[in-house]
């Protein structure tokens, strides 16, 4: 399941026998490692807790943690039985997706390798380099500075969605603020399951029309890479 998140044009390169292009792939490498420490952490955060013994751990934790990073939506328990630490773990994995060009949703993992490199490289040149003219690097080619503007950008467009959307829902249907923000994240994210009276033993049937309405149109901007859903609340937009 997991290798439905990672993008389709290195299935290509494989297929070609170009090892070097997969090897040197910055996004691959960082995918795999949020999956290793993702499984890593939820497996000992329930084993220690005693919720299950270590090889249920293991294999409902490790599920779990796939199915909501790769947005396939698949649940085999009630995650909300969970300790609290490993509830936590899964909204953080809900914020994170897999890989651009791939068949999931989520912020993905390159504006995380983008924002990261850019936040070391702003450090480097404030407090130790000045002069210096660090770059910002992805397979190890430079990335030119609008594509980290943008990969910032997103990031924040998609954290003020979350929290103007939870907002929303509170005030359309008088829920709780856990469920209304889980469900703006399962719907923005494109997730399928959230927290609190969405969550995977749960449902969205009792949120009202305009709330159904609003979490589409979230599904919507979240499916379609955010941007090219918010363009067309531009007056230039419809003026070209």
């Amino acid at each position: 399941m997991f290798l439905g998140g990672v993008t389709f044009m290195l299935f290509y390169h494989a297929a070609r026998r170009e090892w070097k292009v997969i090897r040197i792939n910055t996004e691959l490498r960082w995918y795999l490692g949020f999956l290793l420490f993702f499984c890593s952490a939820a497996t000992w955060l329930l084993w220690s807790d005693g919720a299950y013994g270590f090889f249920d751990s293991l294999r409902y934790g490790t599920f779990q943690v796939v199915s909501l990073l790769t947005t396939t939506g698949f649940t085999t328990t009630d995650y909300e039985l969970w300790p609290q630490a490993a509830q936590m773990l899964l909204v953080v994995v809900c914020f994170v997706g897999a890989c651009a060009g791939s068949t999931t949703s989520g912020i993905k993992v390159v504006h995380y390798v983008l924002i990261w490199k850019f936040g070391v490289a702003a450090i480097k040149r404030i407090f130790f380099r000045p002069m210096a003219v660090v770059t910002v690097s992805l397979n190890q080619r430079p990335v030119e500075p609008q594509i980290v503007d943008l990969a910032v950008c997103y990031f924040i467009v998609n954290i003020f969605l979350v929290l103007g959307g939870g907002c929303f829902m509170v005030l359309v249907d008088q829920m709780d603020y856990l469920t209304a923000m889980s469900s703006v994240i399962a719907a923005l994210m494109n997730i399928g399951p959230g927290f609190g009276r969405v969550g995977p033993s749960e449902n969205f049937a009792f949120i009202s029309d305009a709330g159904k309405w609003f979490l589409a149109w979230n599904m919507l901007v979240g499916r379609l890479e955010m941007f090219s859903a918010l363009v067309v609340f531009y007056p230039s937009f419809w003026r070209r």
